[in-house]
């Protein structure tokens, strides 16, 4: 939990920095027209003060992304002391320049004054991401506590077994290879996993799974996948396409008499990685659910990405599909193999 609180404000962010630069621009502005004698007068305090507060505010948040790893380490009290003292630094580094050139007052009295001020500011800033943090706390314990309960589903693991089980006598071989998928899955979904997986892992766990539902369900389930390999070192949180294939499974598939499709897409389109998950839908409609899993799943995506990604759903006549939208890893354009 100390390493969580340590880690809470991941100013790295670029939409989190992009507000945190906006909240210095209100201060500015109010402490400009609280000094202000006219209209004019305000404008011109209001032009050099968001000038030198928004490039305090970037060369502060600079400062703490760079020392993001040893800020980890301290504690509480250091780590409020060094992010204090970071924004007195960048006060007076902005500060400086301007007096320089005659745009602000000089002098030991001001230079205190703009140290203090960048204090106010980092404190202000400090007590924003705190109480950010603080309110995301509840939501990430719910997300994680969902999630928990989409990563091993009774009925899930008794539709696994039972199909080994099935297989034991008539195909050895291929119970061994669904017990290997499910032991997997399982291994994974046991495991303490971190805050984020590649979509290449996602992928390879996803295709573990519904091979074995391939093997249950026989000809009734076709599987489509169309996987550009340049989203593959995407970031997503662990285990967050199993539950959709799942769902996918149980509320397409499963009511059908004959079956259906699934289908799983991931390509690059304009800086932005675009996952898809689809399956048709039977003429009888399946067992209406919850929505845990795609509340869940939107809950993950914006506590690792924030306002970057997206997940939306949409239903046309017998297709139902899951549309996530991811920021784009850095990757050397693509050039397709020669056959």
């Amino acid at each position: 939990m100390q390493t969580q609180s340590a880690a809470a404000f991941d100013v790295c962010r670029p939409a989190l920095a992009l507000r945190a630069v906006l909240l210095v621009q209100a201060a500015m502005a109010i402490v400009a027209l609280a000094g202000a004698q006219s209209l004019a007068d305000w404008g011109v305090r209001q032009a050099v003060l968001s000038l030198g507060g928004g490039v305090a505010a970037v060369l502060w948040l600079f400062l703490l992304c760079a020392l993001k790893q040893p800020l980890r380490r301290l504690e509480a009290a250091r780590r409020a002391a060094v992010v204090l003292g970071i924004g007195m630094v960048a006060a007076l580094l902005v500060w400086a320049p301007l007096a320089w050139v005659g745009l602000a007052g000089d002098g030991l009295l001001r230079a205190s004054g703009v140290a203090l001020a960048g204090l106010a500011c980092a404190a202000l800033l400090w007590v924003w991401l705190d109480l950010r943090s603080r309110v995301w706390q509840p939501a990430s314990a719910a997300a994680r506590l969902a999630d928990l309960q989409a990563r091993v589903r009774p009925d899930f693991l008794f539709n696994a077994l039972h199909t080994a089980r099935a297989l034991v006598r008539v195909d050895p071989a291929g119970a061994e290879v669904v017990l290997g998928d499910l032991s997997e899955l399982l291994r994974v979904a046991l495991a303490d996993a971190g805050a984020s997986a590649s979509l290449e892992e996602e992928i390879e766990l996803a295709r573990r799974y519904l091979a074995i539902e391939e093997v249950r369900f026989g000809k009734r389930l076709t599987v489509e996948w169309e996987i550009d390999p340049r989203v593959h070192a995407a970031r997503v949180p662990p285990l967050v396409l199993q539950p959709l294939l799942e769902n996918a499974v149980r509320h397409g598939i499963e009511p059908a008499s004959d079956g259906g499709r699934i289908t799983v897409r991931a390509r690059l389109n304009r800086g932005q990685v675009v996952l898809v998950v689809g399956n048709t839908l039977g003429e009888e409609p399946g067992t209406p659910g919850h929505g845990a899993v795609l509340f869940n799943t939107r809950e993950r995506l914006r506590l690792l990405h924030d306002v970057a990604a997206e997940c939306d759903v949409r239903r046309e006549n017998d297709l139902f599909q899951v549309r996530i939208v991811l920021p784009a890893p850095d990757v050397k354009p693509w050039r397709k193999e020669p056959s």
